[in-house]
């Protein structure tokens, strides 16, 4: 039985520390505490280089450098000698007049913003308009004004007319479908812009500018009306200027487009740092615009097309063929609902999709008839995917009971390497419907390397549902044993 000492906490008795006694490194930690630096001793240039740690890891609207320069004397003199290092900006969010802000700060660079926290921000457009206004557009390097309402339109297209010299970032979304941007639009030319985006802009005269902004990194024209088309030669012809773009965003909101199709260029234009491509439109237009580029950095693709009856996609098939990225996706996921059918490629490590294909329609025999033949015609065999999931992206089923389950076949079919199966409630009935359907002889003919199903309707108390034991036990007599699981 252990003695009282014993019982004591061990820090009540003696002992030692790396070697030292308790009281001899007791009194080595107070030295260490009384030979400490406080952050007013470091170097200004230290100073800055946390500093700048500080200001770029907040949101843009908050304006770190705001509180250093309130702490004392000497740190607002060190940010305000370090305006390139800091980056310093002052955010203006339109709660009162531009005036207001500026005579209270240095000469810096001013970027209009929204606070997704203000409440007040929908009161303030006239305050924003009144900025873009102001003799003081030469000092705006960005832009962001989501959503700006049709009554307000006119305003902001006429105050951009003008020049912006020092503009980087733009993104200008309207609240609805307007009317077209003037050609005059940032006076025709923006040569420093690396970020341009639009939505819901009709915008004709956009080549002249897209021509004259070379260091775009980031271009999105998104929900192009129809009175805003450009076509894919024109596109082309002021992409091939754009060496640093990575990321291409390129909606239109119709299915228009003409029923006569150049022949493809002889060469294309190489975008050498592209990484990114989203399109929404129809399969026409991508085709004509991937027939004159070459991409080969691309390592993400999100492609919605329209519904059609015949999707003829070569060079979306050399684009995903010609990307080793892709090849190294091993996870696969059909959604289907109400208005679409998406088919993404994963990596089980990553969170988001490396490629999505998305066909826009209602009824989900034409879903799976439409992603089985872009599939037939786009990817070549899926051999590196190892897990399937099918999911409705909706709480009640959508789709009539008399489909074909030779529909569902076709679906499976390409997957020849997947492993494991994963079946929300409302798919797993019909799809392991249609495996049930296979006779014996061809049991192995579709999933041939299947080993587990996961079905998130699954009974505890039960090891196989009846809808599919047929097929578990024909799959055990053929040397191919299928194992059936809870999703959860």
């Amino acid at each position: 039985m252990p003695g009282p000492e014993s019982l004591l906490p061990y820090t009540a008795r003696s002992s030692t520390i790396g070697g030292l006694s308790q009281d001899s490194f007791e009194g080595s930690l107070g030295a260490h505490f009384q030979d400490r630096v406080t952050i007013n001793t470091l170097p200004d240039d230290v100073l800055v280089e946390i500093f700048h740690f500080y200001v770029n890891h907040r949101p843009i609207w908050t304006s770190g450098w705001h509180t250093l320069v309130h702490v004392c004397e000497r740190w607002r003199y060190i940010v305000f000698a370090s305006p390139c290092r800091l980056n310093l900006r002052l955010v203006y969010t339109g709660k009162r007049p531009v005036s207001e802000m500026l005579h209270v700060w240095p000469v810096l660079p001013v970027v209009i913003s929204h606070d997704p926290t203000s409440y007040e921000f929908s009161k303030s457009w006239g305050n924003v308009a009144g900025a873009l206004e102001s003799e003081h557009h030469h000092r705006i390097r960005e832009i962001g004004l989501h959503y700006i309402p049709t009554s307000h339109w006119e305003r902001f297209a006429t105050a951009m007319q003008k020049p912006f010299p020092k503009l980087t970032f733009l993104q200008f979304w309207v609240e609805s479908t307007v009317t077209s941007l003037p050609d005059s639009f940032l006076g025709g030319s923006a040569p420093l812009l690396r970020h341009l985006s639009f939505n819901n802009c009709a915008f004709p005269g956009i080549l002249k500018l897209l021509l004259s902004s070379n260091q775009l990194a980031l271009l999105c024209l998104w929900n192009i009306p129809d009175s805003g088309y450009i076509s894919p030669q024109d596109l082309v012809t002021a992409l091939s200027v754009m060496s640093r773009l990575k990321d291409l965003y390129l909606g239109f909101q119709s299915h228009r487009y003409p029923s006569s199709r150049p022949p493809p260029p002889l060469t294309r234009s190489v975008l050498p740092a592209l990484t990114l491509l989203e399109f929404k439109g129809v399969h026409e237009y991508l085709e004509d615009l991937l027939a004159q580029i070459e991409a080969p950095l691309i390592n993400k693709l999100d492609i919605q097309f329209f519904l059609d009856l015949d999707f003829v996609i070569p060079q979306l098939q050399r684009l995903i063929s010609d990307a080793e990225w892709f090849k190294t996706c091993d996870t696969a996921f059909v959604r289907t609902s109400e208005r679409a059918i998406r088919f993404s490629m994963f990596k089980k490590t990553t969170s988001f999709p490396e490629l999505s294909l998305e066909i826009r329609c209602r009824e989900l025999d034409w879903q799976l008839a439409s992603l089985a033949q872009v599939r037939r015609s786009t990817f070549s065999p899926l051999s590196n995917l190892v897990q399937l999931d099918i999911v409705d992206g909706v709480s009640q089923p959508h789709w009539k009971d008399d489909m074909e389950t030779t529909q569902w076949l076709e679906l499976l079919d390409p997957f020849t390497a997947v492993k494991d199966l994963r079946l929300s409630d409302q798919v797993a009935p019909h799809v392991c419907q249609a495996l049930e359907e296979l006779a014996e002889e061809r049991v192995t003919d579709v999933l041939p390397a299947l080993q587990n199903i996961f079905l998130k309707s699954l009974d505890p108390l039960e090891s196989v549902p009846k809808y599919i034991e047929g097929f578990v036990a024909a799959r055990k007599l053929s040397g191919h044993p299928v194992a059936v699981y809870r999703w959860g």
